[in-house]
């Protein structure tokens, strides 16, 4: 199983010493860096300028939200970030959720299914530049000839000849039928709040995905990038502290992130088995009490979703992950030095 280190999206400043953290990944043997973006930062622009000072970790998107850009414009990112580190981007999807996509992006958010694998083909046309690119579904039509169209649209090809007609493309998905899609068009999936113990419940939606035909890839050389954090503690008070620490974000996913009438997140915890404790704790973030409903996260659930414990608990429990058919184990780190000591306990 391969590390990788999550940089995510920015709250209200740029982080500071992101630099020396990428370096350290570079450094250490970490295989891949990955950033994301929600309504504030965007992916690429992070990932160019960080990822500008390595020369050997893939560098990746986790993830780029579908509406926020056309499928084109995806793709054009993707291949002038691929020439410019030498073929060592992952493009990381995703279709976000209501409330970003027609509240922030003003794009409908209906077929969220359809509009995927319509936005996976354009690009992989874009990037294979074997004929002009068209496409006839509704969602992503090629050329427009909708309302407004003036009725001149052309197709065409990139000018850019794309350094990898098969840059690998990951998914963000968390239902069902969208883990099958995945499975089907896609080389890899970015699941969240993906646990030991639930990763069960996603292998038949998976199998459903591979078995289907066209599946581009089999579970042997499928790839699954979870997230969590990861850190070595000395004792059992330590360890408490740091998933304290960690329960106001699980909070703000489970009660905040979505609208209340459709929370994709918080579908995901009740299918982990915290179904007892969601309404109640969206109530309570969505009416301004976030302490309240970070008091009612289960320290047993931020355990479960993270990797906290002495060296030993830590190595054991890497294994485990590892166990499930996770390939890339992605990160949060707050120093270079963590990152040294993370590399070197599991080298």
């Amino acid at each position: 199983m391969k590390l990788g280190l999550q940089l995510g999206y920015w709250g209200a400043q740029p982080p500071q010493g992101v630099g020396e953290l990428v370096a350290a990944a570079e450094e250490a043997g970490f295989d891949a860096i990955f950033t994301a973006e929600a309504w504030g930062s965007d992916a690429f622009t992070p990932l160019a300028w960080w990822g500008r000072e390595t020369s050997r970790v893939r560098l990746g998107t986790s993830i780029v939200q579908m509406s926020g850009r056309t499928p084109t414009s995806i793709a054009m990112h993707a291949l002038t970030l691929d020439h410019l580190t030498g073929g060592r981007v992952i493009l990381g999807m995703g279709v976000s959720g209501p409330q970003v996509v027609e509240g922030w992006y003003g794009q409908p958010f209906a077929k969220p299914l359809a509009r995927t694998r319509e936005v996976v083909d354009i690009v992989r046309k874009v990037l294979a530049r074997e004929a002009p690119v068209t496409n006839d579904g509704p969602h992503y039509p090629l050329p427009y000839s909708g309302p407004g169209s003036v009725g001149l649209g052309k197709p065409l090809k990139p000018i850019v000849h794309p350094l990898r007609a098969d840059l690998p493309i990951w998914l963000g998905a968390e239902g069902p039928k969208n883990v099958a899609q995945t499975a089907e068009i896609a080389d890899g999936w970015i699941p969240i709040f993906y646990t030991p113990r639930t990763a069960g419940m996603y292998q038949p939606w998976l199998d459903e995905g591979f078995a289907r035909p066209g599946a581009r890839r089999t579970r042997e050389d499928f790839e699954i990038a979870a997230t969590c954090h990861l850190q070595v503690v000395a004792d059992a008070a330590e360890k408490q502290a740091v998933l304290d620490a960690l329960k106001p974000v699980i909070a703000l996913y489970m009660g905040g992130m979505g609208a209340k009438e459709q929370n994709f997140h918080k579908n995901v915890f009740e299918r982990m088995g915290y179904a007892a404790i969601t309404d109640q704790v969206q109530e309570l973030f969505l009416a301004g009490k976030r302490e309240e409903a970070t008091a009612l996260i289960p320290t047993e659930l931020a355990d479960e979703m993270h990797i906290v414990g002495t060296a030993g608990e830590v190595k054991e429990r890497v294994a485990q992950w590892a166990e499930t058919g996770v390939t890339t184990l992605l990160l949060s780190s707050r120093s270079a030095e963590e990152i040294r000591q993370v590399a070197e306990l599991l080298a």
